[in-house]
C-alpha cells in the first residue's frame, strides 16, 4: 500500500464506509423497531448481492439483527404477507423494492449514501428497483 496510492485510498474509503456501516448498524439496532431493521438489512444485501434474489436464512438474519429467530419469522412473514418479499427455505427475493424502502428505518439511506460516496456504488440497480 505505500508503494500505490489508488490501493492506499480504496482501502481507506472501504475502512470508513465499513466502521460508518458498523456505527449505524449498532444505533440502529439500539433505537429501531424489528421489522424496520430487517427491511434495512434485506436492502442492504440487495445491494451487495446486486441482484432481487439471493440465499438467507433466518438464523443468519436473527444473528445479524441480534434477536432470537422468532423474531425474525415474526418479521419476514409480515413482510411476506405485505408483498415485500417472498421468503422460502433461506431464499429471498424482493419483490417490492420501493415497498422496503418505505418500511426500512432512514438508516438504510444514510448508509446507503455514505457507502455510494465513498466507494462509487451509485450505478443504476437492476430491474427490480421501482417495484416488482
Amino acid at each position: 500500500m505505500q508503494r500505490s496510492a489508488s490501493l492506499r485510498t480504496a482501502m481507506l474509503h472501504y475502512a470508513h464506509a465499513f466502521f460508518n456501516q458498523v456505527a449505524q448498524s449498532a444505533a440502529c439496532n439500539t433505537f429501531h423497531v424489528l421489522e424496520r431493521r430487517c427491511c434495512r438489512w434485506l436492502l442492504m444485501t440487495q445491494d451487495r448481492m446486486q441482484s432481487n434474489e439471493f440465499q438467507l436464512t433466518q438464523e443468519f438474519l436473527a444473528m445479524m439483527l441480534g434477536v432470537q429467530r422468532p423474531g425474525v419469522t415474526l418479521a419476514a412473514g409480515e413482510l411476506q404477507r405485505s408483498g415485500l418479499i417472498r421468503y422460502t427455505r433461506g431464499h429471498v427475493t424482493i419483490l417490492d423494492h420501493a415497498g422496503l424502502m418505505k418500511r426500512s428505518c432512514e438508516c438504510y439511506a444514510v448508509s446507503k449514501r455514505e457507502f455510494d460516496r465513498l466507494l462509487g456504488m451509485s450505478a443504476k440497480r437492476s430491474a427490480g428497483e421501482n417495484g416488482a
